[in-house]
């Protein structure tokens, strides 16, 4: 049975140009610069002003023709969905440009290659090989993935052959085809199964009468464990050989590809883009300017010609033809208006941003050292731009800034702080610095244990745990002790 009843509800709904400027603000240069593009084509009342023109408001013609009976459509949004949907991974408690209009040339290059697969279809087809044979060949090339490997179970594959492809063959086949074909295609080392066999792979079309290939060889043949956890000791006490010995079988190895197929394109035409600065950081006289980047800052203006039509279908109001014509051209020029609007306001946003960063960060914007970087999250420049914490965070999502000492990506500008034993907030940023240096300035033969970095780094100042020195070197792609030992 129905019922009825009344239900109070709160809500927040979002204007659809307000949802546009969210979604313009977090749009690096090359994507506003699309995004631009595809409106000026959707929207003719839209255009780029190319000299100043004086601003005529055209509203005083709204009035000129009749808008009742028309409908007004209405889109509910989730304000939830918009704001917090990029919710940064750490800590989150106008125009104006380069004046010398400087030109980032965003054009990509394109380059014409060859993908992996095709280079070996190529040559096992010029192999003696029958012809159902070159069909599981050829499946097997199939299944390699973009390094060169094969990652896939042999009995899966011969499977597949049989459900797929209509061919039964056994394991053992598909086994000596592998060995026998795929992995004799250039280069040395495809069709492996693992990084053992690829290494093997490519030092076995070595000279083997060579001492130091022989010895890397029988290295990665028998000793591969002991090898790729730098059990040096163990290494010579089994070969009973010097240390330089050693060292020459180890360059011999250093010179092997782990992923043979890295040098090929995944596809026949590999598209790369250069990164294109969002923002430009000077500095002058000892002041740091920051500025947008010119193509951050397009002079838009409504189209003349559509006010003008519009001028003229306004003034015949009995046609209904002209009439239905009127309203879309204003619906065109309202559309307009608003996306010029949101293209200042994310100009300003963009503008106000930077320039609290670039105040909050000054000292390291003067000298160029990381060490200068204060501790700084979204709520910091939140609270001095007065924006939200989502707006900052869409702000310097993907955004890139020309500085003096070079591009820098604006999220690597913002990390946690710790107390130092002078009672001083310094940035993460600075011990990870620290800690990079010390592990850089280390003896390799003995590299020093997280609780050694620890000891050293404490001497410094910088009163940090076990398992945050273990964090950090990781996030700096530092491996263990055991692993950074050289001989």
């Amino acid at each position: 049975m129905l019922k009825q009843h009344l239900q109070l509800k709160l809500g927040q709904k979002l204007a659809p140009q307000q949802i546009q400027l969210m979604k313009l603000i977090q749009l690096h240069t090359l994507e506003f610069e699309e995004e631009l593009e595809r409106e000026l084509e959707e929207n003719p009342a839209l255009e780029i002003a190319k000299e100043e023109s004086k601003e005529d408001d055209y509203s005083s013609l709204e009035d000129s023709y009749e808008t009742e009976g028309t409908e007004s459509i209405e889109t509910d949004f989730d304000v939830d969905q918009y704001l917090y949907d990029d919710e940064p991974s750490y800590k989150t408690s106008s125009s104006n440009y380069s004046s010398d209009d400087e030109e980032f040339d965003n054009e990509s290059l394109l380059t014409e290659g060859q993908s992996l697969y095709d280079y070996l279809l190529e040559q096992i087809h010029l192999a003696n090989i029958n012809k159902e044979d070159l069909k599981i060949a050829e499946y097997l090339i199939g299944n390699l993935d973009t390094d060169g490997y094969l990652r896939r179970e042999i009995k899966s594959i011969v499977d597949d052959l049989a459900f797929s492809q209509g061919i039964y063959t056994t394991k053992e086949n598909v086994e000596d085809i592998l060995e026998n074909y795929v992995q004799k295609l250039d280069p040395p080392g495809v069709g492996a199964r693992g990084l053992q066999e690829c290494l093997l792979l490519q030092i076995e079309k070595k000279v083997s009468s060579d001492k130091a290939v022989s010895l890397a060889a029988n290295i990665l043949r028998h000793q591969f464990d002991a090898l790729t956890n730098k059990h040096y000791n163990k290494i010579i006490q089994k070969y009973d050989i010097e240390e330089e010995d050693l060292k020459d079988a180890l360059d011999e190895i250093s010179k092997l590809s782990p992923k043979v197929g890295g040098n090929f394109d995944t596809q026949t035409i590999t598209i790369n883009q250069e990164i294109i600065p969002d923002f430009v950081i000077q500095v002058k006289d000892g002041q740091v300017i920051p500025m947008l980047n010119s193509k951050n800052a397009p002079t838009l203006r409504v189209s003349e010609e559509y006010k003008d039509i519009l001028s003229t279908y306004s003034h015949d109001k009995n046609s209904a033809e002209h009439k239905q014509a009127a309203l879309f051209i204003k619906q065109k020029l309202d559309a307009a208006k608003w996306y010029i609007d949101a293209i200042n306001q994310r100009q300003n946003t963009l503008l106000q941003t930077i320039t609290a960063i670039v105040k909050f960060q000054k000292d390291y914007f003067l000298t160029g050292d990381e060490k200068s970087l204060r501790p700084m999250i979204l709520k910091d420049i939140a609270d001095i731009t007065g924006f939200d914490i989502s707006t900052i965070s869409r702000v310097v999502k993907s955004k890139y800034a020309d500085t003096p000492n070079g591009i820098i990506y604006l999220k690597d500008l913002f990390s946690d702080s710790l107390t130092n034993d002078d009672g001083e907030e310094v940035s993460t940023k600075e011990i990870k610095t620290h800690l990079q240096e010390v592990i850089s300035k280390e003896n390799k033969r003995k590299p020093l244990t997280d609780d050694a970095l620890v000891v050293i780094l404490k001497e410094q100042g910088y009163n940090i745990a076990r398992r945050t020195i273990a964090k950090y070197r990781e996030q700096l792609n530092i491996p263990v002790a055991r692993l950074r030992k050289e001989l």
